[in-house]
């Protein structure tokens, strides 16, 4: 269920005293009175404000609802902690308001009048979330990885608390980046003897310092030296599990890729491939002898790279 934080909709602080609650509820139950106001959403929002107000104008239930607040935080999801004893007597007639309360009001309260007291039905613990980092290399087969996360309960005081927890867990080959792995019953504690959460392992691919991933494929850039690309070449590239041998054709040019098939990640429908992205890469310095090699270079080619320009002019 949802928390309720009763001074905010009421527009209140924590410490403030009787006569500015008052004053607020009967402001807002004014302002949202379905006699006065039919915008849509106004009679829940005055259903919202008298609850709020038969709990804070209550010395009683207001202390026994502080009790409760330190528990929760308004728009999160809220659990009474077990063993939990509300007040006897706090029920009372619900004198500021007619309608239904709301479950989190009779969590702590009890049921409206005429609706009996019924014990809590078990209620299923709360799921837990957490990210799994793994490195590339790791998805190509079946790991098994220790696991230290915390999983929220209450002391046997009430306390929340949150409790270490430990675990191996497999991770199967061929996981995807964002993919969530379900580990029954390994979450939270269920309350009133209902069953435990779960735990949910959503996988995050670690970053390669030189592959970089395209669903299940893998893109390498690789820096070719101008005569490896002109001449052709066998070069020894890396892949994830060790490294290969790659023939570079004669007159290759930059941005071209090179498919291997089979050597990208692996999946449920198969493996991916490696697409060699090739990158010419000049050298950094040259002396007078290297210079006089790449003018008699360009003599000899008779080559215009740009030549397309001219045609399209």
């Amino acid at each position: 269920m949802e928390f309720k934080d009763y001074y905010a909709i009421l527009g209140v602080e924590p410490g403030a005293d009787a006569k500015t609650i008052k004053t607020a509820y009967r402001r807002l139950a004014r302002k949202y009175h379905p006699d006065m106001n039919k915008e849509a959403g106004a009679e829940n929002r005055f259903k919202e404000v008298a609850e709020a107000y038969e709990v804070l104008g209550n010395a009683e239930k207001r202390a026994e609802y502080d009790r409760v607040r330190q528990y929760g935080h308004a728009g999160e999801q809220f659990e009474m902690p077990p063993g939990w004893q509300r007040a006897e007597g706090l029920s009372g007639t619900h004198e500021h308001f007619g309608g239904d309360f709301s479950d989190f009001f009779e969590s702590i309260f009890g049921a409206r009048p005429g609706a009996g007291h019924h014990a809590r039905p078990p209620r299923r613990g709360r799921d837990v979330e957490l990210e799994m980092p793994l490195f590339l290399e790791e998805t190509l087969a079946e790991q098994r990885k220790p696991l230290d996360y915390a999983v929220p309960g209450f002391d046997e005081h009430g306390r929340r608390i949150d409790r270490p927890k430990s675990l191996h867990v497999r991770i199967p080959a061929g996981v995807a980046d964002g993919e969530r792995i379900r580990l029954k019953g390994q979450g939270a504690p269920g309350i009133d003897g209902g069953p435990n959460g779960d735990l949910y392992l959503i996988i995050r691919l670690v970053p390669h310092p030189i592959f970089d991933v395209d669903g299940r494929d893998l893109i390498l850039t690789v820096p070719l030296a101008p005569w490896e690309a002109a001449l052709g070449a066998r070069i020894e590239v890396p892949i994830l599990s060790g490294r290969i041998n790659l023939s570079i054709p004669p007159n290759s040019q930059s941005g071209q890729r090179l498919r291997i098939r089979g050597k990208g990640l692996k999946g449920r429908q198969g493996e991916g491939d490696l697409y060699a992205v090739l990158k010419v890469v000049m050298p950094s310095q040259s002396d007078e002898r290297a210079r006089q090699l790449w003018a008699e270079l360009r003599d000899a080619a008779g080559f215009d790279p740009r030549s397309q320009w001219s045609k399209q002019a």
